[in-house]
């Protein structure tokens, strides 16, 4: 089975694990990436079954009115009953890398409004400590220079990523080199830097469950 098959696999799970929690009124939050597109095609069999969709990117919201599901701004949906996303990596405390799609300041307030989130993975992002991928920064264009050169004092190699905003219009920096003994101390530390909109490391909001897709079947912690 390779890494796309795993990937459906752990989004059907995902939708099994969404149907027996619905209520009519409730609003799920829905992140970004290539696991999440197939929960995306898959929740199709759930419409009419709750009240909408609230997205963590631009692309999301697209594919998910392309499925029939209602989207709605967070503004106007109060608390959400169950945010489902996936990772670039996942610990075994749940801590997360998030940001190699690009929507990670999207993702985390999503993510911080939800009552529940379920991270959906396949075995390849799951490690013992984060940070052989890259984190993913968004910043001010302003502040581009100035948060890298604070990053480098971090012990980072930040690059920013070429050719590429986010939704909504910032550039992003892919840092490497991190120490990650602490990633709760990590994420705030970057947070405090001027220019910093947001970084990738979902510590102080880490997923409540992470299910994960191997070849031997799917697991939860």
């Amino acid at each position: 089975m390779n890494r796309e098959q795993l990937k459906a696999r752990v989004a059907q799970e995902a939708i099994d694990y969404t149907r027996e929690r619905l209520t009519p009124d409730a609003v799920l939050g829905i992140g970004t990436g290539s696991t999440v597109n197939h929960f995306i095609d898959a929740l199709r069999c759930l419409r009419g079954q709750f009240a909408g969709c609230v997205a963590s990117s631009e692309m999301s919201a697209e594919r998910l009115a392309r499925s029939g599901c209602n989207v709605i701004d967070l503004n106007e949906a109060g608390a959400l009953q169950l945010y489902v996303d996936g990772a670039d990596e996942a610990d075994f405390s749940r801590r997360l890398i998030k940001g190699g799609g690009g929507a990670l300041t999207r993702e985390k307030i999503v993510a911080t409004a939800s009552d529940h989130f379920l991270c959906i993975i396949d075995e390849s992002k799951r490690k013992v400590r984060l940070g052989a991928f890259p984190l993913a920064v968004e910043v001010l264009r302003i502040a581009v220079t100035q948060v890298c050169s604070t990053l480098a004092d971090l012990g980072g190699q930040p690059h920013l990523r070429a050719n590429f905003r986010s939704d909504e219009g910032n550039p992003i920096l892919d840092v490497s080199g991190l120490d990650f003994s602490d990633p709760l101390a990590l994420e705030s530390e970057i947070n405090q830097i001027p220019g910093v909109v947001a970084n990738g490391i979902f510590a102080r909001r880490p997923a409540d469950q992470v299910m994960l897709a191997s070849k031997s079947g799917i697991s939860v912690y």
